[in-house]
């Protein structure tokens, strides 16, 4: 079986493509026992990406497994691209599956990322569907780089968002961020609870970066087809922490939907409600009231 014989290509821009599986009403591609590859990725739909510029591409995340790798490299492979580099956003497993279709183009991350894939190489190895091996950086960063893809220049900045290692792209000749899970539609989700004020706080520095539309790793595939999100998104998804942590004393929280939590951004037209996200809605409460999550 094929696992990437889902995946959709979308060109949101001239430059740039979305790979895009998932968010398809009763398929799985793994197993119907609860496991992170159903649960925490294709039920939600995710995307990775590849910035293009002549025989060159900048490949944003390896994707949920290495039929989804392959894929993305035949893709590249067809417009004429010669050299591929990898950066990844973060540690997560749906983010870093794809590695070993990649282990022999440069997969740059920043430091804590190559450090905590060292560190959870075990636990990634035992997950299911297992990641291993788990190929690692090539090389790394501290706080913000630059690269050249052919004529376009990319930044990599760092922010402890969603996780202590997150990588966004900033693409400023486009005005466009690719966000990896700092920002997710319908929700963020919470993996680092005890962080989640500092989360917050590097929200509102994300925010300061110069920028027009935003292409998370996960959301609604009709918007990031169309050219993403607007940085309303950004406020959308520190409101919804804020609110969380203001109302975790609230005996009716458990009991509200998602819907009617986020009502107001639903309203403005800056969300989109997806139901799968009342599971990661219950987590995220769950998670600040344990400190404890599956990551």
């Amino acid at each position: 079986m094929n696992l990437a014989e889902t995946l959709r290509i979308h060109q949101p821009y001239p430059d740039i493509f979305a790979y895009y599986d998932g968010r398809i009403e009763g398929k799985r591609l793994h197993s119907d026992k609860p496991n992170w590859l159903d649960d925490g990725a294709y039920s939600l739909g995710v995307a990775s990406y590849a910035i293009v510029s002549g025989a060159e591409a900048l490949v944003y995340d390896t994707h949920i497994s290495f039929d989804h790798a392959r894929a993305i490299r035949s893709h590249l492979s067809s417009l004429g691209v010669t050299s591929i580099r990898v950066v990844l956003s973060h540690w997560h497993t749906d983010h870093v599956a794809g590695n070993a279709g990649f282990i022999d183009c440069p997969i740059l991350s920043n430091t804590l990322t190559r450090n905590t894939l060292i560190e959870k190489r075990k636990v990634l190895a035992e997950k299911d569907p297992p990641i291993n091996p788990v190929v690692m950086p090539t090389e790394t960063f501290e706080g913000e780089t630059v690269l050249e893809v052919g004529d376009i220049t990319v930044r990599l900045i760092q922010f402890d968002i969603h996780s202590a290692d997150g990588t966004v792209l900033l693409l400023p000749h486009l005005g466009v961020l690719l966000a990896g899970d700092t920002l997710e539609d319908t929700v963020t989700y919470i993996s680092e609870p005890e962080n989640t004020p500092r989360h917050i706080a590097e929200l509102d520095r994300l925010a300061t970066l110069d920028f027009t539309h935003i292409l998370p790793n996960h959301g609604d595939e009709t918007v990031i087809a169309s050219g993403g999100y607007s940085p309303s998104l950004i406020t959308a998804t520190r409101d919804y922490l804020t609110r969380l942590l203001a109302r975790l004393d609230d005996p009716e929280l458990e009991t509200e939907g998602l819907e009617s939590f986020i009502a107001p951004e639903l309203a403005a037209g800056i969300l989109t409600y997806f139901a799968p996200y009342e599971a990661v809605h219950s987590q995220n409460i769950a998670a600040l009231k344990t400190g404890e999550t599956d990551e």
